[in-house]
């Protein structure tokens, strides 16, 4: 039998410069660290509370932190790895993304060489 997986939700913290995840018990899970130019979120660095790793925290993270830029009409610069790497695997967030370029693993796009 599999044991269910703590619930994360994710809000946006501007003063920590973080999206920032908490469980259902408002204990403090992890962080999605940035910068803001504009209207460009720069991930600069993700983490997730030690005794909660392995337990899916940081998925949850990455995409609740990807819907609130996408609902404010953002855009990204993944340089965090753990970001990046999420991204890499979903490509349904690749419209956030500043360019193609910004992320190095996909193509230009129509055209390109």
């Amino acid at each position: 039998m599999t044991e269910a997986r703590p619930h994360v939700t994710v809000t946006d913290d501007p003063t920590r410069s973080a999206f920032v995840g908490t469980l259902d018990d408002g204990t403090f899970a992890g962080g999605a660290y940035y910068h803001r130019l504009g209207a460009t979120v720069i991930f600069t660095h993700t983490e997730v509370e030690p005794e909660l790793e392995g337990q899916g925290i940081g998925s949850q993270l990455a995409a609740g932190a990807l819907g609130l830029v996408r609902s404010a009409g953002d855009t990204v610069v993944p340089l965090c790895p753990f970001i990046r790497a999420y991204m890499a695997k979903h490509d349904e967030y690749d419209d956030l993304l500043k360019t193609f370029t910004d992320f190095g693993t996909r193509t230009a796009g129509p055209g390109a060489e």
